[in-house]
Parts: C-alpha cells; structure tokens; sequence
C-alpha cells in the first residue's frame, strides 16, 4: 500500500488488473469507501472539497490512457481541490447491471449526493452515456459527456452497428434513455464529432432544453485522450462546473488543436480522401514545420511537385 496522505497523486502504473483494484480499494478504505458491484464493476470515493465530481471510467481506458494509471477523475478533481467518486468497469459495459442501478438508488436514499454543493457527472462514449444516465440520481447535477451514445436500444439506433454485441442488453428500463435522465439536470455539455456520423446522430438526440452541443470537427473516436493531449480537458470542465463554457470559451480553447499532432495528421487525412491536394498541401506544410515527420516531408514534396505540375498545365 502507498501513502495515501495525498491519493490523487499516487501512480498505479504496471500494475496487473486485479493489483490495480486492490490499491484502488485501499485508497478508498483509507480516504472515503470502495464497493464492489457485481463481478463487473467497482466504485471508490475520495473525500476532499465540497463539490463531488463523479466520473465513470472503464479500467483498460484508464491503464492505456493515463502515464500512472490512475483514473481522470483523479487529475481533474485535484485541479479543483473535489472530492471524486469512481464508478469503474472492466471493459465498455454501458453500465447496464442491477448492481450499478441499486448503488445509485442508496446514493440517492441516503442523500450521499445532498451533502455536497455542487455534483458534476463526467465520461466519455461508454462512460458518457453513463455520465447522462445516472446523472437524473443528482437533480440539479451538472453533466459533462464526451461523444457519448444516447442509446444501444436497436428499436432506436438500428443505425449504428459498432455495438452489435451489446443489442441484448436491457437499454429500456431504470436509467435507460441517457437524453431523457438529462431532464434533471442543471446544466448537460456534449462534445461531438459532426464528421463521425453515427457519434453525431446520437448527439443529434441529445438536443433539448439545458443541453449544450460543441463540435469538435475531425477529432474522431478517442476524444478523451487528444482533448486530454491538448491540455485542455481539465479548463473545459472546470468552466462547465462554473457556468461559464459557452461557444465563445469553448472555440478558444478547442484552438489548441492547431498544436496537437494526431489531431492535424487525422485532418490532412480528411483532405487527402476527399482529394484536396491544395488544401492537403497546406496542412502537410504545417506539419511539417510545427512536428517534423519525415514521412510527411516526402508527402509535402510529393504534393508540390503534383500541384505544380497541374498549375503549369492550366498556364
């Protein structure tokens, strides 16, 4: 066991899965609670400030995406001084189990949620579906989701066919339909991909009252990780929590992608399958010049040599 006089800073990195849990546990033991749910699922509370921020997270996301393994929850509630409750799957579950269901139910019995001024609900696809659906525990909650699915029920997303697997799973009854829990809610953020087609359908069903939509065009899947990359994560839900974030703050810090590689390299592929070779061109230059890349500065010679040649045809 690490000293947990300061949890959020303690690295949990090369650790199998089940010695991950236990630290997980002995953390939650020592600075709030840990508790199982099912065989499936986990929650570990840390006790700090008096806002709760709670996040929902799944452990193989949390080993890949973070150097010391520990859950974003952790960083954005020390940046804020929160206290940060966990909910942690073992794999992208949607969260649909009676266990999660019964948990949030004595949350809510037992007004867990009443003793903290201000509750925020975060996740991100899986998790963000959750963030929305479990957010109706805590009226007046403020909910942060990013490109989260609406729903998995095929009576409603026959569209999307990324998730055939989870078809079987009861998305009908408690906390079923996440837009609908949002009714609760002070105030529900969703950041969207309107080039990812089936992301931006079901953000299309999160529009209603109390729901703010950005676009955050050609970030694709994974956009925890680039918004996370581009240091930007933590200011945007922290403005959330404050009321701020409007379009106007979110376009200011969303130009920090300019400085994120994967976030230009996934634009110059844009351009190149929609065969813009001037644009395509330009882009290549900028990354170039900003990242190096050698296989981009073969690109960029290929493209002006190309483009050339066509400009000396028109003449």
């Amino acid at each position: 066991m690490q000293d947990a006089s300061d949890p959020y800073t303690l690295s949990l990195s090369d650790l199998s899965p089940a010695q991950w849990l236990e630290e997980m546990r002995d953390i939650g033991e020592t600075c709030g609670f840990f508790e199982p749910l099912g065989p499936r699922h986990n929650a570990a509370f840390i006790e700090k400030g008096d806002t709760l921020l709670v996040t929902f997270e799944s452990l193989p996301a949390i080993q890949s995406l973070s150097e010391d393994a520990r859950p974003i929850g952790f960083d954005l509630a020390k940046a804020n001084d929160w206290s940060c409750l966990t909910v942690i799957s073992n794999r992208d579950t949607w969260f649909r189990e009676d266990e999660i269901y019964g948990f949030f139910d004595q949350m809510t019995d037992d007004g867990f949620f009443d003793d903290f001024e201000q509750v925020i609900f975060f996740g991100a696809g899986p998790c963000g579906y959750a963030a929305c659906a479990f957010s109706v525990a805590s009226p007046g909650a403020t909910v942060f989701a990013l490109e989260p699915q609406a729903t998995l029920d095929p009576r409603l997303t026959e569209w999307d066919d990324r998730f055939i697997h989870m078809r079987r799973s009861n998305f009908t009854d408690r906390y079923g339909f996440a837009p609908d829990m949002l009714e609760a809610a002070s105030a529900a953020y969703v950041i969207y991909d309107p080039a990812d087609r089936l992301g931006a359908m079901h953000a299309a069903l999160f529009q209603r009252s109390g729901v703010t939509r950005f676009r955050a065009r050609h970030l694709g899947g994974g956009m925890q990780q680039s918004l996370t990359q581009m240091g930007v994560i933590e200011p945007l839900v922290t403005a959330a929590a404050n009321g701020t974030l409007d379009t106007a703050l979110f376009a200011k810090l969303y130009r920090h992608r300019r400085s994120h590689a994967l976030y230009c390299k996934k634009l110059f592929a844009t351009l190149e399958s929609q065969d813009r070779p001037h644009l395509a061109e330009a882009v290549c230059a900028y990354i170039v010049n900003q990242f190096g890349a050698p296989r981009y500065r073969r690109k960029l010679k290929a493209y002006r040599q190309a483009n050339a040649t066509v400009e000396d045809g028109i003449d």
